[in-house]
């Protein structure tokens, strides 16, 4: 149980929601199982969605920040409230709700009613059934797909609603590779029991989890000043990767071990000098 104890500390489940649960109660299955202190989500699914729910255990909760911003993507149903043809309602959403848009979030939301500018990357239909619509869309984080839905049947001029949706892609954590909710709890009684095979095919290291920020590699010597709190200087670096200015990284240690996120202060190309200064301000540390 040793192994699976630690990782336990610092890993990911990607989970697949089942719908009629809140994410949080999602949360607190999860937590429960495992007997963990910490446990968190990285974006609310409401309790009539499914699928891909980011869970982070325990340390990798602090990894949240880096997590939620990630694109989406959903399959769902649209009803629409009258028949239109599937060529208009194809060039309704071609020509306005594609690329960038401008959405007011619902008034069920937690966020303040504002207009915010979001993209629309594709908005494909898959099938279409008289007034039952198929469709498949990828969005940036924050898009109200129940609005978006909305939107199109004010622009069609006949109304239209969301009746179902399931997220299937969260960045690069996708549907296929989740786990429900039943499976995670059998694995955990395995692993209780002695058997690990399957948990460790369900925990995500945390180092596995964040591929898309960028890395920064320090001496080992400096691991323990930036796990409290001191800045990365550039004299303790051995190799980065190019960054901009104000941008989330990830601190490793030379055995690709996740010491904390930072925000570079500095624009890096390349190489840098290794003057004694100060390129990267600690945000949080594992």
């Amino acid at each position: 149980m040793g192994q699976v104890s630690q990782l336990l500390r610092r890993c990911i489940i990607n989970v697949d929601k089942p719908i009629g649960m809140t994410s949080n109660e999602v949360v607190v299955e999860i937590k429960t199982n495992f007997n963990l202190k910490r446990c968190g989500h990285t974006g609310t699914l409401d309790p009539n969605v499914s699928g891909v729910l980011i869970v982070g255990l325990e340390n990798a909760t602090k990894a949240m920040p880096v997590l939620m911003g990630l694109d989406k993507e959903y399959e769902g149903l649209m009803h629409l409230h009258k028949n239109v043809d599937k060529k208009k309602l194809e060039e309704i959403i071609s020509e306005n709700f594609i690329g960038e848009i401008n959405q007011i979030p619902p008034v069920k939301s937690h966020v303040a009613r504002k207009s915010r500018k979001r993209e629309v990357y594709y908005f494909n239909i898959l099938e279409k059934n008289e007034k039952n619509v198929r469709f498949k869309t990828k969005v940036q984080a924050g898009t109200y797909i129940r609005k978006l839905i909305h939107d199109i049947g004010e622009k069609l001029g006949i109304g239209a609603q969301m009746k179902e949706l399931r997220r299937v892609k969260v960045g690069h954590f996708s549907i296929e590779d989740s786990h429900t909710l039943d499976e995670i709890k059998r694995a955990c009684e395995e692993w209780k029991s002695g058997n690990e095979t399957h948990i460790k095919n369900i925990l995500i290291p945390i180092e596995q989890a964040i591929p898309h920020i960028k890395k920064v590699y320090v001496k080992d010597s400096s691991i323990s000043s930036i796990r409290n709190g001191a800045p990365v200087m550039a004299s303790d670096i051995t190799k980065l990767e190019q960054m901009g200015r104000n941008e989330m990284v990830g601190i490793f240690s030379n055995e690709n071990e996740l010491i904390a996120i930072g925000l570079s202060k500095i624009n890096i190309e390349g190489t840098i000098d290794k003057m004694n200064k100060s390129v990267i301000r600690i945000n949080r540390v594992f």
